[in-house]
């Protein structure tokens, strides 16, 4: 019986959470505002090419194809247990938000603004989940594409985010001003008022 690679248990937890947006794509309110296309392809565009970076080999050409950390396998078994928690924050994340979600910077009818579980340390944990796991498949690669990679998914969900607290603050007025004192953007802050106020409010 063969042993699994480190690279194919890499794979498991992307998969999951593909399946898992998959089955909760349709679990959703309907929009009553959205980001337009240009906005959506600004984002769209480097997330795909920063998973064409490292799922393919096309791409493995000049300098991204040179390593940036030794071919060790301990450091392989490191990333994959940071993708394991970047896809498992992810999904938790996204449990959270439930019918709130989106795949573009929008509102929902009825929208609430979400403060429990991961929300209630940081802002946008699933870009945080995501990038935590891309940072874990950079160091199963161990090219410099993989660094690529993370570089991409941390500018595109950086301005998907930016926009989105564009938004979420003229929804919510000082009600997320203060939401944002107490959690972090990308990275959780676990300062004395975070994660004291968790119930999502209805406008």
């Amino acid at each position: 019986m063969n042993t699994l690679t480190p690279w194919q248990i890499e794979l498991i937890p992307w998969y999951a959470f593909g399946i898992y947006w998959v089955i909760t794509w349709l679990r959703v309110k309907r929009a009553k505002t959205r980001e337009p296309l240009t906005s959506r392809l600004i984002t769209m565009v480097p997330l795909v090419f920063a998973f064409e970076l490292v799922f393919s080999n096309w791409l493995r050409i000049g300098p991204l194809r040179l390593r940036f950390v030794p071919a060790e396998e301990w450091i392989e078994w490191a990333g994959v247990v940071l993708t394991s928690l970047g896809a498992a924050t992810a999904i938790w994340a996204r449990y959270c938000l439930g019918q709130f979600w989106s795949s573009r910077v929008s509102l929902k009818e009825g929208h609430q603004l979400i403060r429990s579980g991961p929300y209630a340390y940081v802002r946008h944990p699933i870009y945080s989940g995501m990038l935590l796991g891309m940072i874990g498949t950079a160091l199963v690669v161990g090219e410099w594409r993989g660094v690529l990679a993370v570089a991409l998914v941390l500018a595109a969900h950086s301005y998907k985010a930016l926009r989105e607290e564009s938004l979420l603050s003229g929804e919510f007025g000082e009600e997320y001003a203060t939401y944002r004192r107490r959690a972090g953007f990308l990275f959780p802050r676990f300062s004395a008022g975070a994660g004291m106020d968790t119930h999502a409010r209805r406008t």
